[in-house]
């Protein structure tokens, strides 16, 4: 089971989502780092559920106790080890997925692929709740990067057909960023909070789920990180966004719109600034040319898929007695994961970026 990432800055992520705990060993971080507790905190709360009415009313503290990397709030060098444990878990509510698996979660696939002996209670570890120790590595991998000018944000882009204003992908200022760090919905025109959160509770009192789309952008990152070909830091961030549960698609830029314009359009301009450097006029390719870092912010956009764990009957097998069956789903889910997955994309990113930076100076 690959649940480990990175070439420099290694994440191994364990646990369950009903076990005792969860947890994440950060590999390759340097020594003598010294880190805000406070601001890992905000992010860790930041994705916690149970906090807003579009997400699971699961309550976890999701309080990370630091097994070893730190001392004095500061890096030895050594493997950072931090684990966050389950304290309000029902596992009988899985009970009846064991032979029927959910439409539109691993349960079937992950039945197949490990004979079914993993763990189904709340998804194992295939759930969502194994974001939060990528949280936790995103919030050290944040700082690191703040203390090199870069900086990583998101917003939710959208929910449903509702759409929010996007990124200016040539000035995400960092008055922007505070705010969207600090605001409980992350949007840019937050006026759309309203009808936002409206078709997410139109689709839980149909006892049904949602999806929408999550923005990121990194900001300050210099010209010239990254590979051409297969090690493109597009692949990089991809693949590093396809290990967080329900994402389904991603762009860079101005992404599939490109294929709607002319090359005189979709060109993005250069010119130097009154300093002497180099800048782009306009940012339609995400801040990457040839799988390199050009300057401008890095912006790209994920899709979230809506949550599978409906109360709707659904059609489904039964695994034990090979036959047809319907299944209807208990336990507590969140209609939107959206809101909820903005930090763990930031943190994602942030990892993989602290990775790619890493290989030009360790």
């Amino acid at each position: 089971m690959a649940s480990s990432i990175g070439e420099k800055i290694k994440i191994s992520v364990f646990g369950e989502s009903h076990g005792q705990a969860i947890g994440v060993v950060i590999d390759g971080l340097p020594a003598g780092i010294k880190l805000d507790t406070d601001k890992i905190l905000h992010e860790m709360g930041r994705r916690a559920p149970g906090n807003d009415k579009t997400a699971t009313p699961r309550k976890e503290s999701d309080l990370p106790e630091i097994l070893s990397g730190i001392v004095e709030n500061t890096t030895t060098g050594a493997p950072l080890a931090a684990i966050i444990r389950n304290n309000n878990t029902k596992s009988k509510d899985y009970s009846n997925i064991k032979r029927c698996p959910r439409p539109g979660h691993s349960d079937y696939t992950a039945y197949i692929k490990y004979n079914g002996f993993n763990d189904i209670a709340g998804g194992g570890h295939f759930s969502a709740r194994l974001t939060a120790p990528i949280v936790f590595a995103g919030a050290v991998s944040k700082q690191i990067l703040a203390q090199k000018g870069i900086k990583v944000t998101a917003h939710i882009a959208s929910i449903g057909n509702v759409e929010d204003e996007s990124f200016d992908p040539c000035n995400i200022t960092d008055n922007l960023i505070e705010d969207l760090l600090n605001r409980k919905f992350p949007l840019i025109d937050t006026s759309k909070e309203e009808e936002m959160r409206k078709v997410v509770s139109d689709a839980a009192a149909d006892k049904d789920s949602v999806g929408g789309t999550i923005e990121c952008a990194v900001v300050g990152i210099k010209a010239g990180v990254g590979y051409p070909m297969f090690d493109g830091i597009e692949g990089r961030i991809a693949k590093a966004v396809f290990g967080i549960p329900a994402m389904k698609g991603i762009e860079f830029g101005k992404g599939f719109d490109l294929t709607r314009m002319r090359g005189s359009q979709s060109n993005d301009n250069f010119r130097y600034d009154s300093n002497g450097n180099v800048y782009t006029k306009t940012n339609n390719c995400g801040g990457i040319l040839g799988g390199i870092t050009n300057g401008m912010p890095v912006t790209f956009k994920v899709a979230a898929k809506p949550t599978p764990s409906i109360a709707q009957p659904q059609e489904t097998v039964n695994l034990e007695t090979k036959q047809n069956d319907i299944l209807e789903i208990n336990g507590r889910h969140d209609p939107c994961i959206v809101l909820r997955a903005v930090p763990v994309i930031e943190a994602i990113t942030a990892v993989t970026i602290l990775d790619l930076i890493s290989e030009d100076t360790i």
